[in-house]
């Protein structure tokens, strides 16, 4: 492919299911004119509880189904895989890659001030320390406090954003890190900045929430300009512009996906996975 075709190539966005859709969103606000193929592995999700080898397994099948769609980088929109598949998965693959991890973990290594960064993620985003290893390598003094949350994700698929049950559950995951005083909370999963409004009222005014989600669609900006890939000519909308695929259950993807991207997801096409 010509430089000129390459930057007219989609890019390829994956997650466990539909949290990833938070990246996409702010892919879609911060470069405007590219194209985007998103996979959604709904039948296998979530993902927050399997283990590195099948995690990785998983987002290898899923990148090449989308390098089938000829993307010309990826973003695994997904702090789990970013996590446990990322740095493997960077050895061997000849386009740019991002996950959602590191532009997090750079953007909290600067905002704080008292040196104590909360995060709150998945069981195994937690477990693999990966947010702490980063943010001490940029600042070996900061203290990483790490919250699993497993009951997010399901209360945000749920819709219940703004309901007194998932206040609730908030109030008691986040009240060791009220405790600990961190000035600095990371939104270590890409669901949570659908209750981003819940977490900063009961962290208060003094705590900076970082959205991975944000910094993602600006790391992946830089990248491709960087690489000179960014798509300069606009893409009509009937042009099948943004595209969706999932490995099970559409409808039920496009109902959610329709209350987060405004554009109205038309279709999500299911594949199966498993024959890549």
């Amino acid at each position: 492919m010509s430089m000129n075709k390459m930057s007219e190539a989609p890019i390829g966005v994956f997650d466990s299911g539909v949290g990833g859709l938070t990246v996409t969103r702010e892919i879609m606000r911060q470069i405007p004119n590219e194209k985007i193929i998103y996979f959604g592995d709904t039948a296998r999700v979530p993902y927050g509880s399997k283990s590195q080898e099948v995690v990785t397994r998983y987002s290898k099948q899923i990148i090449r189904f989308l390098r089938t769609q000829d993307v010309k980088a990826i973003v695994i929109a997904c702090n789990t895989a970013s996590a446990m598949a990322l740095p493997e998965i960077e050895k061997e693959i000849d386009i740019p890659i991002i996950g959602v991890v590191r532009p997090g973990a750079r953007v909290a290594a600067s905002a704080t001030k008292n040196g104590k960064i909360g995060v709150i993620a998945t069981d195994a985003t937690i477990g693999s320390d990966v947010y702490t290893e980063y943010i001490q390598q940029i600042n070996p003094n900061v203290q990483v406090i790490g919250k699993a949350c497993p009951l997010f994700c399901p209360l945000i698929e749920e819709g219940l954003w703004q309901d007194p049950v998932t206040d609730e559950i908030a109030m008691r995951y986040l009240s060791e890190l009220i405790d600990i005083d961190i000035d600095t909370l990371i939104l270590g999963c890409t669901h949570y900045p659908l209750i981003r409004s819940t977490i900063g009222r009961i962290m208060g005014d003094k705590v900076t929430l970082v959205n991975p989600a944000y910094e993602t669609a600006s790391s992946l900006k830089e990248l491709l300009e960087t690489d000179h890939l960014l798509n300069e000519s606009e893409t009509g909308l009937g042009s099948n512009k943004y595209r969706f695929f999932v490995s099970d259950s559409a409808k039920k993807f496009q109902n959610f996906a329709n209350t987060i991207i405004k554009y109205g997801i038309l279709s999500a096409k299911v594949i199966n996975i498993e024959e890549y």
